[in-house]
């Protein structure tokens, strides 16, 4: 079990806004357990709170920014990528202005003033979410895309493709957290010339100077244009370098670019609410994709949760094998509806059945479109947790289990032929005069397919 984290004391950075070009003064303070990262705007009346939400984004246009009930963050994903690639959990951002320090348009100062305060593990359990199936999404009109696919850890590929000659494809790969410090966190932002002139145009990137993004030149500089740029800039000269790069800045790294699409992706997806092991493999990444991405997985969560699906090793040895369960069970085939029990204690039981085409009951319900009969399901959960209640007494071969009462059942999905179902149940009350009361619920293909509540005694034969 890997243990929550925070920053073992505050800190404080100041800075300016890349768009807004306002100074800033930005606290990091250390948060409670299942926190997560939360903005606070103190220069606001009522401090409000801005969750590091993807539910909350509202604009992916040159940054990512968030809005709660009219308040603003933006750009926030240089320091949310510093506080992933440190390990971080629960933090809490306090900003006295709409948007967040460029510094010198990486995540290098934030990860350093990090590593100065430490880390201080909590008392909770880390909220991880395994990746099991292929998740994707597209872009239609870019043709970005961004895939998670399964991994034992996390780990981030970028491929990006530009167009021009002065920068063309390049790849960046990361391949665990741990190298986010050294190989990602000071790639900086950059921009190409032509986009420089229009957000110049449009009054955006005030706070910009030559030595917080990277210019790529990708075309012939007009002298309006360098006269212009000098004003932006406060240079009195401003020249290109043989790389195609604007002034005097040194690459970090050949391919700095991908490397800095990738510490967006890092910084974009933590909105998604929690730790991910996955691989994420990202084609021509951006904001936008990268932030509609975390929307689907962040509901993709969700739901799962609703759900409460719970996973389990099916090849993890059974605590109870067939031969098992009829030593407490009285049930035969073909009424012997469990064929496994993975997990059992005083109070939970969790058994599991392989759904087959041969089973009696799919020869007269719907031959032509097999469904395992919802009654059938509830008396599967009901066998499960009689092993529950059976395994209470020294002498199970000499009880029969009767159902005293079924409540709340649901079925919300179907269970097919080669399905394997999964029933869990706990105890509601302790087990009483040998009346177990207990919720049911069974799971299939990673849905929740049924629920029930039910109460059952045991009755010893004369």
């Amino acid at each position: 079990m890997v243990k929550q984290t925070t920053i073992a004391n505050e800190i404080t950075l100041t800075g300016v806004g890349l768009h807004t070009g306002q100074n800033v003064t930005m606290t990091f303070k250390p948060a409670p357990v299942n926190n997560g990262f939360t903005f606070i705007r103190i220069d606001l009346e009522g401090q409000p709170i801005i969750e590091a939400d993807a539910n909350y984004v509202v604009n992916t246009q040159r940054g990512t920014n968030l809005e709660k009930k009219g308040v603003m963050i933006q750009t926030p994903e240089h320091v949310l990528a510093a506080l992933v690639g440190c390990d971080l959990d629960n933090v809490i951002i306090e900003l006295n202005a709409s948007e967040l320090p460029i510094m010198d348009g990486s995540s290098k100062y934030f990860v350093e003033a990090i590593e100065k305060v430490g880390l201080k593990e909590q008392e909770a359990e880390r909220k991880v979410y395994v990746v099991k199936d292929v998740i994707t999404y597209t872009d239609e009109s870019t043709g970005s895309e961004i895939t998670v696919i399964p991994s034992d850890h996390y780990c981030v590929t970028a491929m990006v493709d530009f167009g021009t000659k002065v920068l063309a494809t390049q790849n960046a790969t990361m391949k665990g957290i741990g190298e986010f410090k050294n190989e990602i966190a000071n790639c900086r932002t950059f921009s190409f010339l032509h986009e420089l002139e229009s957000l110049l145009n449009n009054g955006l990137i005030k706070g910009g100077d030559l030595n917080n993004a990277i210019v790529y030149v990708d075309k012939e500089i007009s002298t309006e244009t360098m006269e212009n740029l000098k004003k932006a800039f406060n240079k009195e000269s401003i020249s290109v370098k043989e790389n195609g790069i604007l002034d005097n800045l040194t690459l970090h790294y050949p391919n700095e670019a991908a490397r800095h699409k990738l510490l967006d992706i890092v910084g974009d997806l933590s909105l998604i609410g929690c730790r991910i092991q996955g691989k994420i493999i990202a084609n021509k990444p951006g904001h936008f994709v990268n932030t509609q991405f975390a929307k689907k997985m962040s509901k993709i969560i969700k739901l799962e949760e609703r759900n409460n699906v719970p996973s389990y090793d099916i090849n993890k040895e059974a605590v109870l094998d067939i031969h098992g369960i009829m030593d407490l069970l009285p049930h035969r085939p073909p009424f012997l509806l469990v064929d496994k029990i993975l997990e059992l204690s005083d109070t939970h039981v969790v058994g599991l059945k392989n759904v087959t085409m041969n089973e009696d009951f799919f020869v007269g319900h719907f031959p032509g479109a097999p469904v395992m009969p919802g009654v059938l399901q509830v008396e599967a959960m009901a066998q499960t947790g009689g092993i529950l209640i059976l395994s209470t007494v020294p002498d199970p071969e000499n009880y029969l289990t009767y159902f005293m009462k079924i409540d709340n059942v649901k079925f919300k999905n179907k269970v097919l032929p080669g399905d394997t179902l999964f029933f869990k149940c706990d105890l509601i009350s302790p087990i009483r005069r040998g009346i177990c009361h207990m919720q049911a619920y069974a799971y299939a293909n990673g849905k929740l397919v049924s629920e029930a509540e039910l109460m059952a005694q045991i009755v010893k034969v004369k």
